[in-house]
């Protein structure tokens, strides 16, 4: 039996309610955050491509902070990209501006497309949350 805790910001019960997914799930002092992308609290996928990158490092902090973490304890992290040869410099220029440089092992990874038209970018992550867990936890087996 896993003792795990459900992290879900309030902003994003539309989307966890439509997808019937966890934007991260909390174990012990590990939280392993699903991939977010840049749209918003209405699933609008946002057109600009330095837009939807601030949106969806935006995005990542939000789940970040329900589970008491910030950009600071990510350890490792996943980006995948559309278009990545186009929109690198943009993502990396925004990158380097909210999230701290070398602070964690990061893969980037190209690939055709993601789960709705138009989105350019994913970013998922695993970090270790330097505060106690909640007692609040949902156990699942």
């Amino acid at each position: 039996m896993t003792d795990r805790k459900i992290i879900l910001p309030s902003s994003m019960a539309l989307l966890a309610q439509r997808a019937g997914y966890a934007p991260a799930v909390q174990v012990g002092a590990t939280v392993y955050c699903a991939g977010q992308v840049g749209r918003t609290a209405d699933l609008q996928v946002i057109a600009d491509p330095e837009a939807q990158f601030v949106a969806a490092w935006e995005n990542l902090r939000l789940v970040l902070a329900e589970a008491g973490c910030t950009f600071e304890d990510v350890v490792e992290m996943t980006t995948y990209h559309v278009d990545m040869r186009q929109h690198m410099a943009v993502f990396r220029a925004v990158k380097d501006r909210t999230f701290p440089r070398g602070a964690c092992a990061w893969t980037c990874i190209g690939v055709t497309e993601l789960a709705h038209p138009g989105l350019l970018v994913e970013i998922k992550c695993v970090a270790v949350s330097r505060a106690v867990p909640r007692d609040d936890s949902v156990s699942s087996s």
